[in-house]
């Protein structure tokens, strides 16, 4: 059977909640990217344009640094990135972790967590991004999604 993770960076814990669920329902591996400097309510101000995520969401050559790294990345056949929709993309966050490994063999399945707004370029994104890596379509969950739901895309896309 193929090896499978279920990564996430999760800013107010929504993402945090559907990636154990989705890392249940799969029998994945789960990882959690973690900011070195973790960001606080301030900083997530998307209503203050000097805010830190403000800031970096407007440098697209912004790498925020995550303090730790998945060990042995290939192990895994997929793995699933997980990530709060920003200005209608992926955190820069998420672009420092695809620029940080090699992605040969590994096929990725981005999901966002949002109330209305998908992924707008953010596979797009994260293929430019990720050496080697095949990213395919992803999918916009919203925090209440059912382990049923989950279960039914997984074996959609594994």
């Amino acid at each position: 059977m193929s090896k499978v993770l279920v990564t996430y960076f999760s800013a107010s814990g929504v993402t945090k909640r559907v990636a154990e669920d989705l890392a249940s329902v799969a029998g994945a591996d789960l990882f959690e990217i973690v900011p070195e400097q973790i960001y606080t309510s301030e900083d997530l101000n998307w209503q203050d344009k000097q805010s830190r995520s403000s800031v970096e969401m407007n440098d697209r050559n912004c790498r925020p640094a995550i303090a730790s790294t998945v060990e042995n990345i290939s192990q895994y056949s997929y793995v699933f990135v997980g990530f709060p929709v920003w200005w209608y993309r992926e955190p820069s966050i998420i672009d420092t972790f695809m620029e940080s490994y090699d992605w040969n063999g590994i096929t990725v399945i981005p999901f966002c967590t949002s109330g209305g707004s998908g992924l707008g370029d953010a596979g797009k994104n994260m293929q430019a991004l990720g050496k080697g890596a095949n990213v395919v379509e992803g999918k916009r969950l919203s925090g209440t999604v059912s382990e049923a739901e989950l279960k039914t895309w997984t074996d959609q896309v594994l």
